[in-house]
């Protein structure tokens, strides 16, 4: 299999016209915090695969008793929902490869929406919530979610790689960019996220007072994580 990253699934995953869910984190945290608070405050998520390659770290994640890999595939059959979450941050390498695979895996399961989500910094004073989408139909799904729309901007890294790809392809593919101040902490961003994202995708939800207090253990349990993990990124990549 090489260096390329490949999907291992476990359990039937039939989430047809239903959604999947980037949960890698890139600048800042708050992508992973929102989806990892999502599946938290959302019931009947399973393990239902595991994404791996020969450039991830070899490290196993032990949470609540249980060993994991560091990238999964958690899957909500009755919300047809399907969230790709890992506790690292995927090296800039690798970047095309990670949504290349989320492309064609959501293809594969005919998925109608992919959303990712990333924080860009600002100087407004509150965090905000504004989106970008690959197609008219993802333009039309955040206008009916009365969250703004992106007119000029830059989005790096796997998000935008989802975009670019997404739109030569008509896939619908829409990007959360949460709006933080620099000092600010990520858990504030992801829980705005968080919030975006239960109005894009029916039967989710979001309790705000306890995504606030899970959100802050998620950052501190991600940043733990990827200092464990600094050694043996090094270690690959050098």
């Amino acid at each position: 299999m090489g260096n390329e990253v490949f999907v291992r699934e476990i359990i039937p995953i039939d989430i047809k016209d239903g959604y999947l869910i980037d949960g890698f984190p890139y600048t800042g945290l708050a992508n992973a915090i929102a989806t990892e608070s999502l599946v938290n405050t959302t019931s009947q998520f399973e393990l239902a695969g595991v994404l791996d390659s020969e450039l991830f770290p070899p490290i196993s994640i032990v949470r609540d008793e249980v060993p994991s890999f560091p990238a999964r595939i958690l899957v909500n059959k009755d919300l047809k929902v399907a969230v790709f979450s890992s506790f690292l941050t995927p090296h800039e390498s690798i970047h095309r490869d990670v949504a290349r695979i989320m492309l064609k895996w959501a293809s594969d399961h005919k998925c109608s929406f992919i959303i990712s989500s990333s924080a860009i910094k600002s100087d407004d004073e509150s965090p905000f919530v504004i989106g970008v989408g690959s197609t008219e139909v993802a333009k039309k799904k955040l206008q009916d979610a009365n969250v703004p729309v992106l007119k000029n901007g830059t989005v790096p890294g796997i998000p935008g790689i989802l975009l670019n790809e997404g739109m030569i392809a008509n896939i619908n593919v829409i990007v959360l960019l949460c709006k933080a101040r620099d000092s600010g902490p990520d858990f504030k961003a992801g829980a705005e996220i968080c919030m975006a994202m239960t109005k894009l995708v029916p039967g989710a939800s979001c309790d705000l007072k306890q995504l606030l207090n899970e959100a802050e253990g998620i950052e501190q349990n991600l940043k733990q994580t990827e200092q464990d993990a600094g050694p043996l990124r090094d270690a690959i990549y050098g």
